[in-house]
C-alpha cells in the first residue's frame, strides 16, 4: 500500500491527537517506523517492520517497534490479526477498503479478497436479528493451491 501525501498528513493528525491526549511523545524512531510500515505491504510482524526498520536505523530495539506498532493498532490506524499460529501481524487501516482473508495453514501465506455478495448476506442478517454490526472481520483457514498440489504429489 502506498499512502499518498493526504493521507499522510491525515495520519499525522491522529496520531498526534492520539498521542497528546495520552502524554506521549513523538520520536524520531517512532516516526520512522510508521514511516516504514505505512510504506510496506502485507500481513507484517513486529519482526519484519524491525528488519526493515534496522537497515535505516540499526539502534532501534524490537521493544521500540513493539510499543509502536502497539499504539498505531489501538489508535486505529494499523489492524493487528491473528492468523491462529500464534504471531500478530499488523496491516495499515486507512486508505484500504474492506477486505477478507484465506489462510493457508501449511504455508501461512495470506490472501486477501473482497466479495460484495458476502457483505451483502451479512448485513442481511444482522439485520434480521435486529442486529447493527460495527465491524467485522472473514478469516477462511484451509490449503492454498500450491499447497493442495504438492500434497498430491506427495501421494498425502
Amino acid at each position: 500500500m502506498t499512502v499518498t501525501a493526504a493521507q499522510r498528513e491525515e495520519l499525522g493528525r491522529i496520531l498526534d491527537r492520539y498521542m497528546a491526549e495520552r502524554g506521549l511523545k513523538s520520536t524520531r524512531q517512532r516516526s520512522l517506523i510508521i514511516d516504514l510500515f505505512f510504506g510496506m505491504h502485507g500481513h507484517l510482524s513486529v519482526e519484519d517492520v524491525w528488519s526493515r526498520v534496522r537497515q535505516d536505523d540499526p539502534r532501534v530495539s524490537v521493544a521500540t517497534v513493539y510499543r509502536t506498532m502497539k499504539l498505531l493498532s489501538e489508535s486505529g490506524l494499523a489492524h493487528a490479526r491473528n492468523f491462529g499460529d500464534g504471531q500478530t501481524r499488523y496491516e495499515p487501516a486507512v486508505g484500504r477498503e474492506h477486505h477478507d482473508h484465506l489462510i493457508c495453514t501449511r504455508c501461512g501465506a495470506i490472501i486477501e479478497f473482497e466479495n460484495d455478495q458476502i457483505e451483502r448476506m451479512q448485513d442481511a442478517v444482522a439485520r434480521r436479528h435486529g442486529f447493527k454490526v460495527t465491524s467485522h472481520k472473514m478469516e477462511l483457514y484451509g490449503l492454498c493451491k500450491s499447497c493442495q498440489k504438492l500434497l498430491v504429489e506427495q501421494g498425502v
